[in-house]
């Protein structure tokens, strides 16, 4: 590598430096005395050479090592004899496999609550951890010493590297007190990772802000199986959340502003305050050229519209009660479900009723958890319709000209952030959209970064949210459609509290003790009552698993034991990745939109058959007619039931589906059909979590988390 005369200090350092972290560079030499023009500090650039690869031997590090006698341990400072010696780096390097440290736990009894387990635990830098998974300094951007966002240009670079496996855990159908997908997850890859040790990788969603202060918690996972720091995890993290908010909420302003507008203006002052005078002349952005090529219009000169095509491309002409677009914001409050907007005097009388929605609702997180490119996500935020007009156009983000600063507003948040385990294993953190109205899975490119990143050989393990009938089949119907990506095994989480429930058992109530029939044996009498699963009650699930067909059954302690409790678990997911799959689609995305929903209510909830009602009939027609017809269907039920009754345990029947409303998320590229009735924003309950935090002011401690 030549570098100019003209090299500076720093540009010698960072050359250095992307030769230190080139896997397939195993020797470097630094010819001195260095000739550029610049100062520069000899020493200084000697040492910046990684001891591993210093073939002249002369850091600090190789010649203290030198003076010590250690001669098998550092190169001599002799050219032909480090040339030579080099083969000592590929003696002991292992193409594709990581040199990770792994974090060892220190189990107690009982186990402590997950915060006091957190802060047990001293994460490793995370500059070091992406050292350790092959990230190169220029890809990483760190956000103080647990966090850190990677560079899609990563993408590019590990372009002809073999994925590795993939995995995805769900769940059966859950108790309102969920059923461990998460430290499940992150118990299977501290286990195929730190006791296995292969390279793996976990991907997750980024929780609310909402339930951590309401009722919920939490979901980094539990006990000796969770993302840490916790604290970092469960609040603001990097960001993402917070300019998701922005941006929606930058789209509803402009929905409303423009609405105005066009009921107070003529169709010439509008124009002329569309496309204002600058410099003595008037000039259409890029993104009103857009607009103008939708209505066909090929023409670039704002003098030269006729006053039809003035009027054209003006008028958006938007039906207020055809807005779908809702303002958002990351809180649990019950109050925003329904309002009155636009009382102001100002605003003259233009009142409309609107609602907010909770953030990780918005069709803007189901966009950056579904997009694959800056370029991609930049086309499918200005694809989001958000009304209809008058005429019955579908109006979308880029009509209103915002589509471009949603794009600036999500650049920093289409990168996915890296964290860690307890056990020190990399996880990615990335979108967290609702399971029920949204997809409900982390991103496309965090998964498609972490196959890269841990090789053929390697394992990638995400989760889907709620349970297999919603996370499940919109992971591989949505997710896997939009990524080209297969899953090699799905782990199904089954407990014995939620089998209990779904076979008869009371109802269960957060934040309430569990009845009786939950604490104690039912499967076999004659064993005495325990305040936890038996080994009878296990032993019979997993024997039911096998005979219905599970490629394996295992039973796990990873809450209790960290990585160590799912060891069994990581050896079954290793066997299934080689035996054969027959993956497929549950539909074709060219049948009709009925039809599509139909086989879904069959194929998985069990119901005999669907109703459309009058509203769903209706958008049926419309968005046929407007194009949307080949989209994919998300579901919008409830979690607790495979049916649309939450109270319906176990496997309903005879049973028909009735889909009220259906909607469009375009962008995000799928058609959401609404059974039932579900809350889009939660409320709080009468003593919410926030109660027991607070902030020591000393020590900046946060107390009262989980």
């Amino acid at each position: 590598m030549r570098l100019p005369k003209t090299a500076t200090e720093e540009e010698v350092l960072h050359s250095i430096t992307e030769v230190n972290e080139n896997s397939s560079v195993h020797g470097l030499i630094v010819q001195l005395p260095l000739d550029s023009i610049h100062k520069i500090n000899t020493e200084k650039v000697t040492n910046a050479v990684a001891p591993e690869k210093d073939v002249d031997g002369l850091t600090s590090i190789n010649a203290g090592r030198l003076s010590r006698g250690d001669l098998g341990d550092c190169f001599i400072p002799c050219t032909p004899n480090g040339c030579m010696d080099a083969k000592r780096f590929l003696q002991t390097h292992q193409p594709g496999k990581w040199s990770i440290s792994y974090t060892k736990l220190n189990l107690q009894m009982p186990v402590p609550s997950d915060i006091v387990i957190s802060r047990s635990c001293v994460p490793k830098p995370i500059d070091r951890m992406a050292r350790e998974v092959g990230l190169l300094s220029d890809e990483v951007e760190l956000y103080g010493k647990t966090k850190a966002k990677v560079q899609l240009s990563i993408i590019k670079r590990l372009k002809s590297q073999p994925d590795g496996k993939y995995v995805v855990v769900t769940g059966i159908t859950p108790t309102p007190l969920g059923e461990g997908k998460s430290t499940t997850t992150i118990g299977l890859v501290q286990a195929l990772g730190a006791h296995m040790k292969l390279n793996v990788f976990a991907c997750v969603r980024q929780p609310s802000q909402g339930p951590t202060f309401g009722i919920k918690g939490g979901a980094a996972g539990g006990g000796y199986s969770q993302v840490i720091p916790m604290e970092e995890f469960n609040l603001h993290l990097t960001g993402d959340i917070h300019a998701i908010t922005a941006a929606n909420n930058l789209v509803a302003a402009a929905i409303d502003a423009r609405m105005f507008h066009e009921a107070t203006q003529s169709d010439k002052a509008l124009y002329n305050r569309l496309v204002p005078l600058s410099a003595g002349q008037r000039k259409f952005s890029p993104i009103q050229i857009n607009r103008l090529k939708k209505l066909g219009i090929d023409k670039t000169d704002p003098s030269a519209l006729t006053e039809d095509e003035i009027t054209r491309f003006a008028r958006l002409d938007i039906d207020p009660s055809s807005v779908t677009w809702q303002r958002v914001l990351d809180t649990n409050d019950r109050f925003l479900r329904r309002i009155t907007i636009g009382q102001a005097p100002t605003e003259k009388g233009y009142t409309r009723e609107a609602q907010f929605d909770i953030t990780v609702a918005s069709e803007i997180m189901a966009v950056l958890a579904l997009t694959s490119s800056l370029e991609d996500m930049r086309e499918r935020l200005a694809k989001m319709v958000v009304a209809t007009s008058r005429g019955g156009q579908p109006i979308t983000t880029e009509d209103l000209g915002v589509s471009g600063a949603l794009t600036v507003l999500m650049r920093d948040a289409i990168k996915p952030n890296l964290m860690q385990t307890l056990e020190g294993t990399p996880v990615f953190v990335h979108a967290g959209p609702f399971a029920n109205i949204a997809h409900g899975n982390s991103s496309i490119l965090a998964d498609k970064i972490a196959l890269k990143l841990v090789g053929p050989e390697g394992f990638v393990v995400t989760e889907a949210g709620f349970g297999a009938d919603i996370g499940m089949e919109k992971f591989f119907n949505i997710k896997c459609r939009y990524s080209g990506l297969r899953p090699h095994v799905v782990v199904l989480v089954a407990t014995v509290r939620a089998l209990k429930m779904h076979g008869g058992g009371p109802t269960v109530t957060a934040g309430m003790p569990l009845p009786k029939e939950y604490v104690e044996e039912l499967c076999i009498s004659s064993f005495p009552s325990c305040r936890a699963d038996t080994e009878a009650e296990l032993d019979l699930v997993c024997r039911m698993a096998k005979a219905a067909g599970a490629f394996d059954a295992v039973r796990c302690s990873h809450w209790a034991e960290g990585g160590a409790g799912a060891v069994n678990l990581g050896l079954a997911v290793q066997r299934a990745c080689e035996a054969p799959s027959d993956f497929q689609f549950l539909y074709d995305l060219d049948i009709p939109i009925a039809d599509k929903i139909r086989i879904i209510a069959q194929k998985i909830y069990g119901a005999d058959d669907i109703e459309l009602l009058p509203e769903a009939k209706h958008k049926v027609e419309l968005y046929t007619k407007q194009g949307f017809g080949h989209l994919p269907i998300c579901m919008a039920k409830t979690h607790l039931s495979l049916s649309h009754e939450a109270d319906k345990k176990g496997v309903p029947s005879g049973f028909v589906l009735p889909i009220r409303d259906i909607r469009a998320s375009v962008g995000a590229g799928f058609l959401f059909p609404l059974v039932g009735t579900m809350p889009t924003i939660p409320g709080l309950p009468t003593r919410p979590c926030f109660y027991d935090i607070d902030l020591d002011p000393e020590t900046e401690q946060v107390n009262g988390l989980f």
